[in-house]
């Protein structure tokens, strides 16, 4: 099975998609911060930050099969409170 476009991963950095898993699991609403390559052994990480969390994910872009874009009118807007 082949990896995800590098290219299509790069457009979605800075916005909120879901990220589909080669394993089926769905990672839902999350901003794609950047893309690094791994300073111990090369691999390709992809830092991603849950919605409404501060601790980023590291996912190695060979587990990602798929990135969706979200629509940015759907997600609600939280004021302060």
């Amino acid at each position: 099975m082949e990896t995800v476009n590098l290219n299509s991963l790069k457009s979605f950095i800075g916005k909120n998609v879901n990220l589909h898993l080669k394993d089926g699991s769905v990672i839902i609403n999350v901003r794609l911060e950047n893309l690094t390559r791994d300073e111990l052994n090369g691999k390709l990480i992809l830092r991603c930050v849950p919605f409404r969390k501060n601790k980023p994910l590291q996912i190695p872009v060979k587990k990602v099969a798929w990135a969706e874009n979200l629509n940015p009118f759907l997600l609600p807007v939280y004021g302060g409170n």
